[in-house]
């Protein structure tokens, strides 16, 4: 395939379409008060918001600005680890996570939109560093000598962060692997940042089909014309959209307020796939939700949504274990302060569920 020529209207502009705000004091005033202490947050949490993002919120304490706006409960938490899933230690190449036999993850971006507070990748994307092309480079070597391979996850951070030339030659590159079969891509762009999604980037992907791309929602505030019409512009690309959503005290853990995102979704033709435990990365305490909540949050919306519309309820196990979709037959005790859970192995695995702070 030739080079595409076509970028988004900030690139041709010579912009940086990666710039958000990430000083507490560029904040509006009416949103937050205090700015003071968060500077004390941000060195040790760094926050990022696109213009577009911060137009949404409005207040600091609202399901939206909760999940972009740095807090002073982030410094009392100093539990979980900063690589909760054991990512680094299953990575035999830069930039590859290498878990499941057949399927790796290539985080191909260092950069986001905004930085969601409770993400689980902090440790990668506070720098904004992008990924250099010699890691790229390494990255795809080793999932082209590795024909057990046959589906590989574009993540990071975020790859629609990336221009469009260097997305479409990492995909071409992948596209020409004959043991890669599926291509899928995860990201907070239609939601975050809507307009980096352009008639050209549709169509760019579009040249790579079977590809698929699920975005990251979490509030029902997060649906709006234009994150819709950028929905809308990748599926009518032929595109299939799923969404992962994070389970967060304080922004969705509402039977109703879940109801309403789940709902919303698959009327953009987005259909929900995943409905995340937090991952306790430290500094996130305060959205915890225990996991009976969780499931008790599940079984109120079953009969009360189409079957379309109800995701997978998961954990990622600790220690590398692996994402597990919580239902009866995964559980295998529970305790006060931890349940024991089944991986896909058969290894048994403690996961908290202890209540969380509130703020």
């Amino acid at each position: 395939m030739p080079a595409p020529t076509m970028t988004s209207d900030a690139f041709v502009r010579g912009e940086d379409p990666t710039a958000g705000i990430d000083r507490p004091q560029d904040l509006p005033e009416n949103l937050v008060a205090g700015k003071d202490a968060l500077v004390r947050v941000v060195d040790r949490f760094p926050m990022k918001i696109s213009p577009y993002f911060l137009g949404l919120v409005r207040s600091a304490d609202d399901p939206l600005g909760r999940q972009v706006i740095p807090h002073p409960a982030e410094l009392l938490d100093a539990a979980g680890a900063d690589d909760p899933l054991a990512e680094e230690r299953q990575s035999p190449a830069p930039q590859v996570l290498h878990r499941y036999p057949q399927r790796v993850v290539f985080l191909v971006s260092n950069q986001c939109a905004v930085h969601c507070r409770f993400c689980m990748r902090k440790r990668r994307v506070a720098g904004g560093r992008q990924v250099s092309a010699a890691a790229i480079e390494a990255g795809l070597a080793y999932i082209r000598g590795h024909a057990e391979i046959n589906e590989v996850i574009l993540s990071g951070g975020d790859p629609l962060m990336l221009p469009d030339g260097r997305l479409f030659a990492i995909l071409q590159d992948l596209r020409r692997m004959a043991h890669v079969r599926l291509l899928r891509l995860h990201t907070r762009v239609p939601m975050a940042l809507p307009e980096r999604v352009t008639p050209e980037l549709a169509a760019l992907l579009s040249r790579f089909h079977p590809l698929y791309v699920n975005l990251h929602s979490n509030h029902p505030g997060e649906i709006t014309v234009q994150s819709a019409a950028a929905c809308g512009l990748l599926a009518d690309a032929g595109i299939a959209l799923g969404s992962q959503s994070v389970l967060l005290g304080g922004v969705n853990d509402d039977a109703e307020v879940l109801k309403m995102l789940f709902e919303g979704l698959l009327a953009i033709r987005v259909k929900p796939y995943y409905l995340h435990q937090l991952d306790r990365v430290p500094g996130t305490a305060h959205f915890q939700v225990p996991l009976a909540r969780g499931l008790a949050l599940m079984d109120a919306l079953r009969g009360r949504l189409s079957g379309m519309a109800i995701p997978h309820y998961m954990i990622d196990l600790p220690g590398g274990g692996g994402k597990v979709a919580l239902t009866p037959d995964a559980i295998v005790a529970k305790h006060p302060t931890h349940w024991r859970v089944r991986n896909w192995l058969g290894t048994v695995y403690d996961y908290p569920c202890g209540d969380s702070p509130k703020r």
